[in-house]
């Protein structure tokens, strides 16, 4: 099969390259799975767990990738809650080959039936996205109607689905970004807006939640405007002070079938709409990957046409 590989973490996207690669097959619990679309996240490619497995043991040139959308066409002993021919999505695992190929093996509770009215470019763009908006604000942030969230890049990918399911749930949001984000994250939800580079945080007040894609100095100031017993959630690394009687959560997103099928059910019914940026086929994304011209949302490479 084809599948793009990385051996170098130093040579970053310019270390990536299209070559051939085994077919894999399914172990216990696994499904093979023929991938259609993949998404991709840059800061992958800074991850121990992309070069080597779970003992730590180099396993380079290792497949990148793990948002997936396509079709079962194998299934392993004790996969269970899927059939071959059934079109899927979902996350895989961070230490094993991932979805930049035209076939991977996946552990079957890591993927989510994906209905037949939903695009293999939306189903790609939202495990990723989707759990980590979804186990943020509903699972580690506990958030209620009526309470007040700062959403962090609220025009990105992740932070575009954070705003639309606050808004849902029934919270009032504050989104942040850059000056020319302004207008998207209003028109994802947002019901208002602090340009970071302008304005200043503080100015927004005590809040119930913070959901933090940021870190660094944002972070430090974001969690002093916490109130009591209200958390600030994180994706970027714990946050080493809080204020008394508020709760800091620094989570690395899961796979989680239940959570996918949620996800997607919103995004059937108009309730969520993903942030797709570039969307390429497979035999130029690498030259996508290196490109100095971004757009902004997620990266979607078409692995079939």
């Amino acid at each position: 099969m084809k599948a793009i590989v990385v051996t170098d973490e130093a040579a970053g996207t310019a270390g990536m390259k299209l070559t051939d690669r085994p077919e894999p097959t399914p172990s216990n619990n696994d499904v093979v799975v023929q991938v259609h679309a993949s998404g991709f996240v840059n800061t992958e490619l800074s991850w121990p767990s992309t070069y080597t497995d779970r003992a730590e043991r180099d396993r380079t040139p290792s497949i990148p990738g793990h948002e997936l959308a396509g079709i079962v066409t194998a299934l392993g002993y004790g996969a269970t809650g899927l059939s071959i021919g059934q079109r899927v999505f979902g996350l895989t695992d961070w230490s094993r080959d991932g979805t930049l190929a035209e076939y991977v093996a996946v552990e079957a509770r890591n993927l989510a039936p994906l209905p037949g009215d939903v695009d293999f470019t939306v189903g790609a763009s939202l495990p990723i996205s989707g759990l980590t908006a979804w186990q943020g604000l509903v699972v580690h942030g506990r958030l209620q109607a009526g309470q007040t969230v700062i959403a962090h890049g609220a025009a990105g990918a992740v932070g575009s689905l954070v705003t639309q399911l606050a808004r849902e749930i029934g919270a009032y949001v504050i989104g942040t970004g850059r000056k020319a984000d302004r207008e998207a994250a209003i028109g994802f939800g947002a019901n208002e807006f602090v340009d970071l580079d302008n304005d200043p945080l503080e100015k927004v007040g005590e809040v119930d939640l913070v959901f933090d894609l940021i870190g660094g100095d944002i972070g430090k100031r974001s969690a002093k405007l916490v109130r009591a017993g209200g958390r600030l959630v994180s994706i970027v690394g714990p946050v080493e002070e809080m204020p008394a009687n508020a709760l800091a959560i620094d989570f690395v997103v899961e796979a989680d079938r239940a959570q996918l099928t949620e996800i997607v059910q919103r995004i059937r019914d108009g309730r969520l709409r993903p942030h797709i940026g570039t969307v390429a086929p497979f035999e130029e994304a690498v030259a996508t990957f290196n490109s100095t011209v971004r757009r902004p949302g997620k990266t979607i490479i078409r692995v079939q046409p």
